[in-house]
């Protein structure tokens, strides 16, 4: 078994597999404070949960965009299962292509969407992982990530909505029931919903357009199920796409690759 990690600006994703079998997925806040030992306690509580022994973890594989907990997690890790971590990064092999002015700058989640991409979707492709940010990631027909777009995501948006003025309450993140709201409430979860599958929409329209070509579009993360059904283009939707680039690099690394 594997333990396969990505730390996000706001949760964390924990996941295991074993061969080609995803065991399970699950989610905690991120934390930069946290100590190695409080996370090694919600690693170990999670995998009891799933009835795991620690014994059975063979390797680990973290992507991270905090920096400042890789460390912290890497400890954890090594408290409870005696096994190698690999953190994506440089050095590491992917087989992905970047093309962009600086490859380094490439967070390593999008590394890892592009690679699980490209191992079940003929390109062109655009990936659209929904977290913290909203970000596209635009991978050409030659397989190259030639580049893409980062947004605001709709967490942050909603935030920003709520904390800034004075009279607009918290609200729930459901969908309304038409887009025209008739108070203060659907006015703003219309807004909030509406607005991110229309940013989404617009956004494919001018990728597609400098593309000179329709990718497949595919989304990913916490919030796509929730937007992407409201979206005017066909959109594929595949919630673990993160975790099997993860399983692919964690592959290519230890010799145990996969042929497409």
């Amino acid at each position: 078994m594997v333990l396969a990690i990505d730390i996000g600006n706001t949760n964390v994703v924990i996941g295991c597999f074993q061969e080609k079998e995803i065991l399970f997925v699950e989610r905690v806040s991120t934390n930069q404070n946290a100590t190695p030992l409080e996370l090694a306690v919600s690693i170990k509580t999670i995998l009891e949960i799933y009835r795991i022994q620690t014994e059975e973890i063979e390797g680990s594989i973290i992507s991270s965009v905090v920096p400042s907990i890789n460390n912290s997690m890497r400890k954890a890790i090594e408290k409870i299962a005696s096994c190698p971590v690999l953190v994506v990064g440089p050095g590491v092999r992917t087989g992905l292509q970047i093309a962009i002015d600086n490859p380094v700058q490439l967070g390593s989640d999008r590394v890892a969407d592009a690679v699980a991409a490209l191992h079940e979707y003929e390109p062109p492709i655009v990936i659209i992982d929904m977290g913290t940010a909203t970000t596209f990631s635009v991978i050409d027909a030659r397989r190259r990530h030639i580049g893409g777009v980062i947004a605001p995501g709709v967490g942050i948006s909603l935030n920003a909505l709520t904390e800034k003025t004075a009279q607009l309450p918290k609200i729930s993140f459901e969908p309304p029931k038409k887009c025209i709201g008739s108070n203060t409430v659907a006015c703003m979860k219309s807004g909030i919903l509406y607005g991110a599958a229309g940013c989404i929409d617009g956004l494919l329209d001018r990728i597609t357009e400098e593309l000179g070509e329709t990718p497949t579009y595919l989304a990913t993360g916490g919030l796509s199920e929730s937007i992407i059904p409201h979206c005017r283009h066909k959109i594929l939707t595949d919630p673990l796409l993160l975790l099997k680039g993860l399983q692919l690099i964690y592959e290519k690394n230890m010799g145990k690759e996969t042929e497409k």
